[in-house]
């Protein structure tokens, strides 16, 4: 029987991760949750307090706030506030699985998308990350057939991010999450040959790349809306650089010259890629003479990546039918605010009219070939 398998479900990090688990040269420096001088709850990163969420680091988690109320709480929303037993115990998070009807989910961070860009310190970066990835393989050994661990890794140091992927593949890491904003690279380029060692690493590993939301203290949008529709605007819009990320991937000719490695885009929804396919093949019908591209960019695609639905999405059986089911899978997002209970049976919901075969790819078939689960 294919099993269900949540693509990106999070974990919330217990608040002294850092201080227990980075490298001791390091430890003065780990990331921590504080109050400032007013009593508030901040997330410090190397010491320097983030601007974002201050009083409300609840919202990093938040599936059992009231939605509808964000942004216009009451009082502080503390992170604890946000962090349902599911979310940091192992034993927890199996029983929302049972409830959920879910065999198996592959873990992302939460406070891990939150600090990329808050330093420029290479190693310091690689200290944060060895240090979550450690505790994360500790989370996931509870079961490891049922939780799989999937390592940060921050590009801001090349040559960290090797030895550290090489490191977690060893402790059982079964992909590579990375930001997908340019200041967690010190404004490089994805196609940096800096880091072909890093992709070339990440491709013999066997290690997926995701791409995923982050939370940024600044924003680099040109179209800026009022204050009274800002939240709404930005919201919205974190898909938009996952979206870039992942065209920059394709664009670039990085699945070109590394034709083993793959990719999975997260987070960003999935009703878009069917369109986005299309106008690229259109465009580089255009420019292919002048591109480092000798396929269509739908069939680097095809050959190498996978796209996650969300759930509620309203099209995913149409676009199924475009692209095929092979490269489709879907994602809870739990126990982020923006996620609820009950998304498999809507996903089931959602796919019910197309073939039995296909909606067992999408339930968890594609991540289980992708990620080589089974093995």
């Amino acid at each position: 029987m294919t099993p269900v398998i949540d693509a990106d479900g999070h974990i919330l990090e217990p608040a002294d991760t850092w201080e227990k688990y980075i490298d001791p040269a390091f430890r003065d420096r780990a990331i921590r949750i504080g109050r400032d001088a007013d009593g508030l709850e901040r997330l410090y990163i190397d010491n320097r307090p983030m601007g974002l969420l201050r009083g409300n680091l609840g919202t990093l988690g938040g599936i059992d706030l009231d939605t509808g109320e964000l942004g216009n709480q009451k009082r502080e929303y503390t992170y604890e506030d946000g962090s349902p037993p599911g979310s940091y115990d192992p034993a927890e998070r199996l029983k929302v699985l049972d409830a959920e009807g879910i065999d198996a989910v592959l873990l992302y961070p939460t406070i891990g998308i939150c600090w990329e860009g808050n330093t420029d310190d290479p190693a310091l970066a690689t200290a944060y990350t060895r240090a979550y990835n450690r505790w994360l393989v500790d989370f996931a050994n509870h079961d490891r057939k049922r939780l799989h661990p999937v390592a940060h890794i921050s590009l801001i140091d090349p040559d960290g991010a090797v030895q550290e992927a090489e490191r977690a593949r060893k402790d059982g890491c079964v992909g590579i999450y990375l930001s997908r904003d340019a200041a967690a690279r010190n404004g490089r380029r994805l196609s940096d040959p800096v880091y072909d060692r890093f992709w070339a690493a990440a491709q013999d590993l066997d290690m997926p790349i995701g791409f995923h939301v982050v939370v940024r203290e600044e924003n680099s949008y040109a179209h800026m809306p009022d204050p009274s529709g800002s939240a709404l605007f930005f919201f919205a819009f974190l898909a938009i650089d996952v979206m870039a990320a992942f065209t920059a991937m394709m664009s670039s000719g990085l699945f070109e010259r590394f034709p083993r490695l793959k990719c999975s885009v997260l987070e960003a929804g999935g009703n878009w890629i069917s369109a986005w396919l299309d106008r690229l093949d259109h465009k580089y019908e255009v420019i292919q003479r002048t591109s480092p591209l000798k396929m269509k960019p739908s069939e680097y695609f095809f050959r190498q990546c996978l796209i996650s639905m969300d759930p509620d999405e309203g099209m995913t059986a149409d676009v199924v039918r475009h692209i095929g089911a092979e490269y489709v899978t879907w994602a809870s997002d739990y126990p982020h605010i923006d996620a609820s209970y009950g998304v498999v049976a809507e996903l089931k919901e959602g796919i019910g009219v197309l073939e039995k075969k296909e909606q067992d790819l999408i339930l968890g078939g594609n991540i289980e070939r992708f990620y080589d689960l089974g093995s």
